[in-house]
């Protein structure tokens, strides 16, 4: 039996997951949610779109003949998440999900821990600051309630008339971001408070670096809870052995 791979998408893991299955030739398709408007190139081939709940990912994954299915979605991607536990334990197939571990404080951060977006827009109760919000587009229009501030954001997509804040800067650019570039667009635009999810990872790390290194407060939306009924491995090199050791089970190596 072909080993068949469902990659749900979203993170720089999916990425190099990716590249390391094309390189292996194992059989792979990546999915991204259906607000991703551009994608980078990628070595295996893509979907873009939801697929309609549990039951339409149940048929994606029959119609498809998917054999394993691998969650490198985001970690505050819950309901994909959820449904991807549920779809696989109703159709009986194998399912891994790869989490990076959150960050930690370090000495020298100022965090501001919520847990979730309600709360961190709470904490923009305060005189005028220039806030930077690291969140993704679609928890955006949830700040319009503080006007006093003005925010830059950065995007990969150009926003459309869906904005609703009166003071903004949208920034279009597409990560990784090193430290140094996250230093200089701070000091740019004089951020004064950072707000971000813990989305972990070495990736998107280089904004908390920065905000340390120019003493400002981060306003830091804590994870959801995890989903206790899956398996879960932190990196890609364990996905890469979990492959392996399903692709034996199956008597094939691709």
């Amino acid at each position: 039996m072909k080993m068949n791979l469902l990659i749900l998408a979203g993170t720089t893991e999916a990425t190099v997951l990716a590249k390391y299955l094309a390189e292996a030739g194992i059989g792979a398709v990546l999915s991204y949610a259906g607000r991703v408007k551009r994608v980078k190139p990628q070595p295996i081939p893509k979907r873009v779109g939801g697929f309609g709940g549990v039951r339409g990912l149940c048929d994606y994954i029959e119609n498809q003949a998917v054999t394993h299915v691998v969650d490198a979605t985001h970690p505050f991607a819950v309901q994909m998440s959820r449904h991807a536990v549920d779809a696989c334990a109703q159709i009986g197939i194998p399912l891994l999900a790869v989490q990076r571990p959150p960050w930690l404080p370090q000495k020298g951060d100022f965090w501001i821990e919520v847990d979730n977006i309600t709360e961190a827009v709470k904490q923009l109760d305060r005189p005028r600051c220039n806030v930077m919000l690291a969140l993704g587009r679609m928890h955006i229009s949830k700040f319009f309630i503080h006007p006093q501030h003005r925010y830059i954001l950065r995007l990969v997509d150009p926003p459309k008339n869906d904005i609703t804040l009166t003071d903004f800067k949208s920034i279009i650019s597409r990560g990784p971001f090193t430290y140094q570039e996250d230093l200089k667009l701070f000091k740019k635009h004089n951020i004064d408070i950072l707000v971000s999810k813990n989305s972990g990872g070495a990736a998107t790390k280089s904004k908390i670096e920065a905000a340390r290194a120019l003493a400002f407060p981060v306003i830091m939306v804590n994870r959801p809870a995890l989903l206790r009924e899956r398996q879960e491995v932190e990196t890609v090199e364990e996905v890469m052995h979990w492959v392996v050791h399903m692709s034996h089970d199956l008597g094939v190596y691709t």
